[in-house]
């Protein structure tokens, strides 16, 4: 058992909200090393350059948030957070620049409106994500919103699941693009019908990207809605009372012991702890589609009414833009929006004859919905501005790249745009059809400047494949470039409807390079070949 297991053994997690309300009144100086690491559980990280202010992430289970829920948000991002508010790619809302003193008076507000952050972070179950248009959408195979709200009610605050080896993610869904990406999740319950027609899930276990990738395997089981919640127990307790998972930090997440063991053993063990025999899944329900979110204008299964879902770029909300969308919410629906893993904004049950006057208001509040394909499919993680692991900026680069390729090129199909900081894979550049990770290069002059190693060619659905590094250290400024030329060989020379994944896995890792331009792209630095190896 490594030393951090061993100290939680001794300092239940749970119970270290005592110790925040403690050290509200004491002060940031006083606060024990050790207890930052369990503030984690509460949603609360130090923020970069940990001289004193945290970041904190607020749960919304599957999405859902109350439009009285996201105003309160919206306050106390104007009040504590300097006006910035960031949807994470777990459908939570991250705020930063809050005080030890602030967190006695965030944490009162939070709750009186039924929100909180307890199992945001940390070793414990993380916030449950789910499609955010689950109810709404007359292709999904089912409603998977009571599922969720049971996983939520028993998993939240139970001792019996409050120390995992590490942090766990499930994600539930019975979307027609699955768009949670059920693949790279620990557990992963995907809608399916058995033999008889009766809704049901099969169980994908061991998902995970961070710097070791791995994808989630079918355990080969189906069972029935009402069962869901034995499955997710029983998953829940093979990865909690693993020991070799809590020998090491680095190897302690559920993908390792499905590596280890394999999905047989998995399911065995599974079933024994199910204490009965579930039926054998069926065919895979998993989707091969370029797109995996809900923006636009679309009509909602129920007759009359509307969801409009809005591309949030890079995730930034102001504390403006969240009261004007709780109003909007308000006044042209019932009062709900949803959160998205791609960091989005939905506005559901707007009815027809209002949608003009909804995207109207959503304009004047700067929301877009009918947006070009390349900003659809854009991700960012943190990155360097508060991330304390990141060696780079992320979103502002984000926008920058968005912003040129969008002048500079057309894509008449998706291709999913993944920029991250690091190699921890937060904005999912693994599975991305262009992923960007986050390094340093040095120039021929000696001078060292933000650089990315540009990866193509990940997917997800029936055969999953990560990315794979063409061109390590490219100069942030020339990245652009770079895209740019491989969208328009794309373009060029794709079969008919192709899509970018399937295509560049066509050529090879020297010929996707060659398409790249670098280091001979227009505009961008001169930088040798040599200068660009790991």
């Amino acid at each position: 058992m490594n030393k951090f297991e061993e100290y939680k053994l001794i300092h239940q997690p749970l119970t270290v909200i005592d110790d925040i309300l403690r050290y509200a009144k004491t002060g940031f100086d006083t606060i024990e090393e050790e207890h930052f690491n369990l503030f984690k559980w509460y949603g609360i990280y130090q923020q970069r350059p940990k001289d004193g202010y945290f970041m904190m992430r607020i749960k919304v289970p599957g999405g859902r948030i109350t439009a009285q829920q996201l105003r309160l948000l919206a306050s106390l991002t104007r009040q504590y957070a300097r006006g910035i508010s960031d949807i994470t790619t777990r459908q939570t809302f991250q705020v930063h620049w809050l005080r030890i003193e602030d967190m006695p008076d965030v944490f009162a507000q939070l709750a009186s409106v039924g929100l909180t952050t307890l199992g945001a972070c940390g070793d414990i179950v993380r916030n449950i994500t789910s499609c955010p248009v689950s109810g709404l959408d007359g292709g999904e195979l089912f409603d998977t919103r009571p599922t969720v709200d049971r996983l939520q009610a028993y998993f939240y605050n139970n001792p019996d699941f409050a120390n995992m080896p590490r942090k766990y993610k499930i994600a539930v869904t019975a979307c027609p693009v699955q768009c949670v990406h059920p693949q790279i999740n620990d557990l992963a319950l995907v809608g399916a019908k058995n033999a008889k027609g009766e809704n049901g899930f099969h169980f994908y276990v061991g998902g995970g990207l961070s710097t070791q990738p791995h994808i989630a395997q079918n355990i080969g089981v189906w069972l029935p809605e009402k069962q869901a919640l034995d499955g997710a127990r029983a998953v829940s307790e093979i990865y909690r009372d693993s020991e070799q998972l809590r020998e090491r930090r680095t190897h302690a997440r559920l993908k390792f012991l499905v590596a280890a063991k394999g999905a047989e053993w998995f399911r065995d063990e599974f079933v024994s702890r199910l204490g009965y025999t579930p039926e054998p899944a069926g065919p895979s329900t998993l989707a091969d589609d370029t797109y995996r979110d809900h923006v636009g204008v679309n009509r909602q299964s129920q007759p009359g009414l509307n969801w409009i879902g809005c591309c949030v770029l890079a995730g930034r909300l102001t504390d403006r833009q969240m009261a004007a969308a709780a109003d909007i919410a308000d006044e042209f629906g019932d009062g709900e929006l949803r959160t998205t893993n791609l960091q989005n904004l939905l506005f559901p049950n707007i009815p027809t004859d209002r949608l003009t006057d909804a995207q109207d208001a959503l304009k004047a509040a700067g929301f877009e919905w009918d947006v070009p394909n390349i900003r659809r499919g854009a991700l960012a993680c943190t990155g360097i501005e508060f991330c304390n692991l990141a060696l780079v900026e992320t979103k502002q680069r984000l926008k920058e790249i968005i912003t040129y390729l969008e002048t500079a090129v057309e894509t008449d199909r998706g291709i999913k745009l993944n920029v991250n900081g690091c190699p921890n894979s937060c904005a999912h550049h693994y599975v991305g059809d262009i992923g960007l990770q986050g390094c340093i290069a040095k120039l021929p002059n000696g001078e060292k400047v933000d650089a990315y190693d540009i990866h193509l060619g990940g997917q997800l659905g029936s055969d999953p494949r990560f990315t794979r590094p063409i061109h390590r250290k490219v100069p942030a400024d020339s990245v652009k470039y770079a895209i740019e030329n491989i969208i328009k060989r794309y373009q060029e020379t794709r079969d008919g409807d192709e899509r970018f994944s399937v295509w560049v896995h066509r050529y090879t890792n020297e010929q996707l390079d060659s398409f790249l331009g670098v280091p001979t792209i227009q505009g961008a630095p001169d930088v040798p070949a040599s200068a660009a190896s790991v």
